[in-house]
């Protein structure tokens, strides 16, 4: 369902008027629903129908519409970008290439040219390689990387091999393993380990799919996924638990398909209470039959299905919305929200005029948890406008409403956490959550 407020425009039009002689200043107050992008399977929401008796296939076929899941023909190798980096530091590889190397020494390596310099724990020269250079693990072993990588893990522990590729006098070091432990290292960076195991089954199925519907990189560079929320969060051995671990065999090779053909598993933390329609979210996007708004009767189950009020002062809301503000912040008035209903477009007030904004710009620049979110600006004067968020049809709050003061701290900030934290609080990944796809 799409709502145009026009009329709702008209009334906050009127009433961000300021009396005559107000000239203090004002501030935003924000309150919403959800964390998230809001498309696919709710995590929480998934949780919640395990824990009502929900099958993971059940679950998976109430977010992702008019799919079935169907096994996969072949697992392909999954290549995760982890450190882009001069020099790379790893042990517990037994071979570089041709070459055997042993497990219980370290290694580095560097650019030279196009090339990759491999050296031993001394210093010494190994030789230098055409790249990509393979670093393999042992069988049914991992290697470690030293140093910090993309999902936040120091000296993390990974599966498969390291290729090392050469990138503008850079090396790109990239965990290259089977789709199944690539699995592994995901679920319990998304979705808590000790979560139900149906959803962590629906969450193992969402991974795998995820992985081998999208590719962030080209045909050359060798890159399918990072491992942190651009894509979905990646964390390698540490992140393996049995129950987790369970969830990956049980669901083995198993993806969500619509006519056999596997289709984009987005996944998020929490919908509020229903998802949205991809071309909402993820503005200029296409239609997606699969990826349209649902009911999400089991999600307040999370701490973030409803969320604020928080108060932002008119110093830090002209601030965060510089560039979009005419003159002096007056307000937002949302002009269209999506089936959820989160803000599709919107307009910023300024006492010279508006802007038009989409609902993910206005997240963006304010940090909010969601585009599900409502905005009553109150004056130095005390006049106010409010804007319903659309939710459980309920009326539009009227320009009288009163904020409490225990809610209203003048300046306040948002800090939103992010996706795959540890314990993993399910958030704003792409696969995952932060990238839109291509129109």
């Amino acid at each position: 369902m799409r709502r145009i407020a026009a009329s709702l425009s008209l009334t906050l039009a009127a009433a961000l008027t300021l009396a005559p002689g107000a000239h203090a200043a004002g501030r935003l107050v924000v309150k919403g629903h959800g964390y998230g992008h809001g498309i696919g399977m709710s995590q929480y929401g998934a949780l919640g129908f395990a824990q009502h008796g929900s099958s993971y296939r059940e679950i998976l076929g109430h977010y992702y519409e008019q799919t079935d899941v169907v096994p996969l023909t072949n697992a392909p190798d999954v290549r995760v970008l982890l450190q882009t980096t001069r020099r790379v530091v790893l042990s517990g590889v037994v071979a570089a290439g041709s070459r055997k190397l042993s497990a219980k020494s370290s290694y580095s390596a560097g650019a030279s040219g196009g090339r990759v310099s491999l050296y031993a724990a001394s210093g010494r020269r190994l030789g230098t390689y055409p790249a990509p250079l393979r670093l393999a693990a042992g069988r049914g072993s991992a290697f470690t990387l030293r140093g910090a990588a993309a999902n936040g893990t120091r000296n993390g522990r990974y599966r498969g091999a390291l290729e090392l590729r050469a990138v503008g006098g850079r090396l790109q070091a990239i965990n290259a393993l089977g789709l199944e432990d690539y699995v592994r290292g995901v679920i319990s960076a998304e979705s808590p380990s000790t979560w139900p195991a149906e959803a962590l089954k629906a969450q193992a199925v969402a991974a795998r799919t995820y992985a081998v519907t999208t590719n962030v990189g080209t045909t050359t560079d060798g890159i399918d996924q990072y491992a942190d929320t651009r894509s979905q969060m990646y964390k390698g051995v540490p992140a393996e638990f049995p129950s987790t671990d369970a969830a990956v065999a049980a669901t083995a090779g198993q993806v969500v398909a619509q006519n056999g053909k596997p289709v984009t598993t987005y996944f998020f933390s929490t919908s509020g209470g229903h998802t949205e329609n991809v071309e909402d979210s993820f503005i200029g996007a296409l239609p997606r039959t699969w990826l349209k708004g649902v009911d999400d009767p089991f999600d307040a189950v999370s701490p973030r299905h409803n969320w604020g009020p928080f108060t932002f002062s008119q110093a830090t809301v002209q601030a965060k919305l510089k560039g979009l503000v005419r003159g002096s912040f007056r307000g937002i008035t949302v002009l269209e929200r999506g089936a959820s209903p989160r803000i599709v477009r919107a307009e910023v007030n300024g006492t010279n005029g508006v802007t038009q904004v989409t609902g993910p710009q206005l997240r963006a620049r304010l940090g909010l948890f969601d585009t599900w979110a409502s905005f009553t600006y109150i004056s130095g004067s005390k006049k106010q406008s409010s804007d319903d968020d659309g939710g459980g049809g309920k009326k539009p709050e009227q320009p009288s409403t009163t904020v409490p003061a225990s809610t209203s701290a003048p300046g306040a900030t948002i800090s939103p956490d992010s996706g795959g934290a540890t314990p993993p609080t399910p958030g704003d990944g792409t696969g995952g959550q932060a990238a839109a796809p291509s129109p």
